[in-house]
């Protein structure tokens, strides 16, 4: 199964960064996956050398054939000017609005006050709802605060992800849980 972890800063370190590789993290303990990472800082003078899909050179379609084809989705986002990041928005403007029927969407962000976590229902929440893609239902959110410099610290903040990521395999077909996660006491002797 492919994950592909989307962060939508264009900073480099960038907490947000940090954030969804904890996120992967978290999901690699729990099933088998490959991940992918999509960063922005490195990705988006890439894709803003197009503004619509068939003007992408090879570099570009091979970022959004990634996305496209992923199984699940994790998509973080700074909150900046109270939405995610316009880098974020072209890349989705570039993916098929076909792509993602479907797919599981673990949704994340970071911002200055906890606040500014509404944002992720307001605003990445409804985009995903336009692709028709399913989004777990608890996000995750962490502020300034939770980290020291760029490293999450806050444990509330790994239990939402733990919580989040627990979601996303409900979602998932049974094929790809790893058989060690389910206690042999579950499963019917006549099976």
């Amino acid at each position: 199964m492919c994950v592909v972890i989307i962060a939508g800063s264009v900073s480099n370190p960038s907490r947000t960064v940090e954030l969804v590789r904890a996120i992967a993290h978290q999901i690699a303990s729990v099933i088998a996956v490959d991940i992918q990472h999509v960063e922005l800082s490195a990705a988006a003078p890439v894709l803003f050398r197009a503004l619509r899909a068939d003007q992408l050179d090879a570099e570009g379609r091979e970022i959004i054939k990634a996305i496209e084809e992923a199984d699940v989705l994790v998509v973080g986002s700074p909150v900046y000017r109270a939405s995610y990041t316009g880098a974020l928005k072209h890349l989705f403007e570039l993916v098929d609005h076909r792509a993602l029927t479907g797919k599981r969407v673990l949704l994340a962000a970071t911002g200055g006050t906890p606040l500014h976590g509404l944002m992720i229902d307001h605003q990445l929440r409804p985009m995903f709802a336009f692709f028709n893609a399913l989004t777990v239902p608890t996000s995750v959110y962490a502020t300034t605060t939770d980290f020291s410099g760029h490293q999450l610290e806050n444990p509330e903040v790994q239990t939402r992800i733990e919580r989040a990521v627990g979601e996303l395999v409900t979602l998932l077909p049974a094929a790809v849980h790893r058989p060690s996660l389910i206690p042999s006491s579950t499963i019917p002797a006549h099976a």
